[in-house]
């Protein structure tokens, strides 16, 4: 993969208790809604705690935005390795990683894109564009690395119409446009790279 992952730093307990209730709260009530008092409160620990192990607010935002990309990433490698002869199957392995991730992981659609929303323009340098954008591209490169294995004639424009897919049906999950939308992502994304 070409986007470079960051590295996590071990927490310690007080560490992973605030970021459990951290990535809970802010996922089903959003991050402007969650302050330190209440994220302190759900991790049974002290304010002090938090700024400790985590410094900002935005810096804890960022370590949840992290460590859910990290779980992600690991269920996409768990999906690929059942498929590991290139091929149109593999790509969509991604599809077929999501579809068995989004229901109990992301009702709410895809946290980067909520982050990314609730951040609004005009906050350029808020930390949590960079890691937005990182897992974005990350995951466009894997659509290319993967069309590339397969033979794809432009692996490039494949992977983009993979995540033009991808991310309208992650982006319909959290809408609740209709049921099942990676399913249909998936269908089309198959139907594309039968074409190929």
């Amino acid at each position: 993969m070409t986007q470079p992952v960051p590295e996590l730093a071990p927490l310690t307990p007080g560490g992973q208790r605030v970021l459990d209730a951290a990535s809970r709260l802010f996922y089903e009530r959003g991050i402007h809604a969650v302050g330190v008092d209440t994220i302190a409160e759900a991790a049974g620990v002290t304010k002090k705690t938090l700024y400790d192990r985590f410094g900002s607010k935005e810096a804890l935002v960022v370590s949840y935005l992290q460590h859910r990309d990290a779980r992600w990433r690991e269920h996409v490698a768990a999906h690929l390795s059942r498929v590991p002869e290139p091929g149109p199957d593999r790509v969509l392995a991604i599809f077929d990683a999501a579809i068995a991730w989004s229901d109990e992981n992301s009702p709410k659609g895809c946290s980067a894109i909520n982050a990314r929303a609730e951040i609004g323009d005009g906050n350029d340098d808020h930390p949590v564009f960079p890691e937005v954008s990182r897992q974005k591209v990350w995951l466009l490169d894997v659509f290319e690395e993967l069309c590339a294995e397969a033979g794809i004639p432009d692996p490039r424009a494949m992977a983009q119409a993979m995540m033009l897919l991808y991310e309208g049906a992650i982006v319909t999950v959290g809408m609740t446009t209709f049921a099942e939308p990676f399913a249909t992502a998936r269908t089309w994304a198959a139907r594309l790279l039968s074409h190929a």
